[in-house]
């Protein structure tokens, strides 16, 4: 396989799609369809995404719009939407294998390539091969797989044939509720995915136990050379990258807030928004690079500011005049204000006030001595 660069190796291609809620049918693309934003059916945009992932980062380098087969056949709504003539009616594994061809050409090289269910069938699969990339792709339960004694069995019933002495629990990551801890097991099977002229390689059936639930989660792999179960669950759990990207971009940059109808406008939204989601990486690079000082210039002794003009400020006749250098206050705990001694109006009144009450005192003891 041809590598870019020495983290090609180590690289993944993540195929996935993203969706927005719409409130009008004009919109390009936009129809009642499956919303993974509501996780039910809603009025919305649908879009394949591809990310690149390495393990310095990972990010999305490719959207494709998806038209539903009603809406592309609707020749009025494709002329108010702007849609060219040669775009016509695509399923989303046909938008991956696109997306992936065009990351190809454009010299991105991964060892393999990750996608959920939707995008698990045969054609993608071939092309993938076609491509020269591995792959880890889940299918559902009654995918069909063929089994290296010729038997043709679905991937429920060939996963009976893991005995309880091949699973093995691998920890995965750390989510909200703990460790994503699971149990895994593999076993070979035939690739019916072979393209002409091409070797076939080595296929597995990859397995994943929920530790509690028992729930079952399947996946097909293939690779050129012979790869441990550790490198096949680090590659099936890098999907989870891409509902990263969808997330931050949406959350950051306004992936699905655009307010746009035509299919220029929506590739122009998003080709901003994708953009804009590599700033706040660049800003944290920049960040830590350490900065430079800068010295202050030094103070002119014979030059007089306008703060040294002004008039100074009037201490009061009866305040205790200060001795030595003026008190330095320190910044972080700074103490309360000294209570500033009485003025003349002040010390007159409380003087006042004390001879009145001797007064009265006197006068008191006068009439009791009567």
């Amino acid at each position: 396989m041809e590598k870019q660069d020495g983290d090609s190796g180590n690289a993944v291609l993540i195929v996935d799609e993203t969706s927005g809620v719409k409130s009008s049918a004009d919109c390009a693309g936009a129809a009642r369809q499956y919303c993974g934003a509501t996780g039910g059916a809603a009025l919305c945009q649908v879009a394949v995404t591809l990310t690149y992932a390495v393990p310095a980062g990972h990010a999305l380098i490719g959207r494709a719009l998806y038209l539903p087969a009603d809406w592309a056949a609707d020749e009025e709504r494709r002329e108010l939407a702007g849609v060219p003539d040669e775009v016509v009616f695509a399923t989303k594994p046909e938008l991956a294998g696109r997306l992936l061809r065009q990351a190809h050409d454009r010299g991105a090289r991964a060892a393999f390539t990750v996608g959920d269910e939707v995008y698990g069938g045969l054609d993608l699969r071939r092309r993938i091969r076609e491509l020269g990339t591995g792959y880890v792709m889940a299918v559902r339960s009654n995918h069909a797989v063929i089994l290296p004694s010729g038997r043709r069995l679905t991937v429920k019933t060939a996963g009976n044939l893991v005995r309880p002495s091949m699973w093995q629990r691998m920890r995965t990551g750390s989510a909200t509720k703990g460790a994503r801890d699971y149990h895994w097991a593999m076993i070979e099977i035939t690739p019916d995915d072979t393209p002409e002229g091409h070797d076939d390689g080595h296929a597995f059936l990859l397995q994943r136990k929920h530790r509690y639930t028992g729930t079952i989660s399947y996946y097909l792999c293939w690779s050129p050379q012979p790869v441990p179960l550790a490198k096949l669950i680090e590659v099936a759990v890098a999907r989870w990258k891409i509902e990263e990207n969808h997330q931050m971009s949406k959350q950051v940059t306004g992936l699905d807030s655009g307010q746009v109808t035509t299919w220029t406008s929506w590739h122009r939204w998003t080709a901003i928004s994708l953009s804009r989601r590599g700033l706040p990486g660049r800003r944290s690079r920049l960040a830590a690079r350490p900065r430079r000082q800068h010295r202050r210039p030094q103070a002119d002794p014979h030059h007089r500011s306008r703060t040294a003009q002004t008039a100074p400020r009037h201490r009061h006749p009866l305040a205790p005049p200060q001795q030595g250098p003026p008190r330095r206050l320190d910044p972080l705990a700074t103490p309360p204000p000294v209570p500033r001694p009485p003025g003349p109006p002040a010390l007159a009144r409380l003087r006042g006030q004390a001879a009145a009450t001797v007064t009265n005192y006197n006068c008191r003891n006068c009439t009791r001595s009567r």
